[in-house]
């Protein structure tokens, strides 16, 4: 049986309703290489998370779009070029076009020696923000994904912990499914605050949510 003009008619459909999206197109007038940076302006200004000043590190950072805001913010001109006011560390496996006054290192968080490189440039200051947008390759198994994401974010946690300052905040990408409970949990005992928020520039079909823990225990 031939699929292929089905299969044709979804990914038009798809392009159809990408290309129409009103955050994809927001991100393209306010040069966003992702409409993802609507997610987090929208969690930072409920949330009051960024100021002048702090240190952030931005996992699984790639395309960029985050980073972009997080620049953008630090700026005291909310630039994305020119004089910035913080420090902003991103990591991500996948390569990430340079952004100005943002530090990049692309390699695996699970990975000792790349924990290393991202310690050496934090230089033993406390860390301000973790904003997490990390999600494994998904195989389809809800129970193996589930135990894939609740992994990174566990590494998430730990590497909060261990480097927020006592009012910081840590905002991790979770999914609707098995394990999430457990990291409600895991973050409830770590954090003083959590709150769960689904952006609205987050597409109705997905699962994500973000969980924000604001304050270490």
């Amino acid at each position: 049986m031939n699929t292929k003009p089905k299969s044709k008619k979804l990914n038009k459909n798809w392009l159809n309703a990408h290309l129409n999206d009103p955050y994809v197109q927001a991100a393209q007038k306010d040069g966003y290489r992702a409409r993802a940076a609507y997610k987090l302006k929208e969690i930072d200004e409920t949330f009051k998370l960024i100021k002048p000043g702090h240190v952030v590190v931005d996992l699984g950072c790639a395309p960029g779009a985050w980073s972009q805001y997080l620049r953008r913010r630090l700026s005291p001109t909310g630039n994305s070029v020119g004089e910035i006011n913080g420090t902003i560390i991103s990591l991500d496996l996948l390569p990430m076009e340079h952004i100005e006054g943002v530090h990049y290192i692309q390699g695996d968080f699970r990975e000792e020696s790349v924990l290393a490189q991202l310690e050496e440039l934090v230089q033993g200051r406390p860390v301000d923000l973790v904003v997490s947008d990390m999600a494994p390759n998904l195989s389809g198994n809800s129970t193996t994904d589930g135990a894939r994401v609740e992994h990174l974010i566990e590494l998430a946690v730990d590497f909060a912990t261990h480097h927020l300052r006592p009012e910081g905040a840590l905002v991790a990408k979770v999914f609707h499914g098995p394990g999430y409970d457990d990291l409600v949990k895991l973050f409830r005992n770590h954090f003083k605050l959590v709150k769960p928020l689904k952006p609205k520039s987050s597409r109705d079909k997905s699962s994500e949510t973000f969980l924000i823990g604001i304050g270490l225990k």
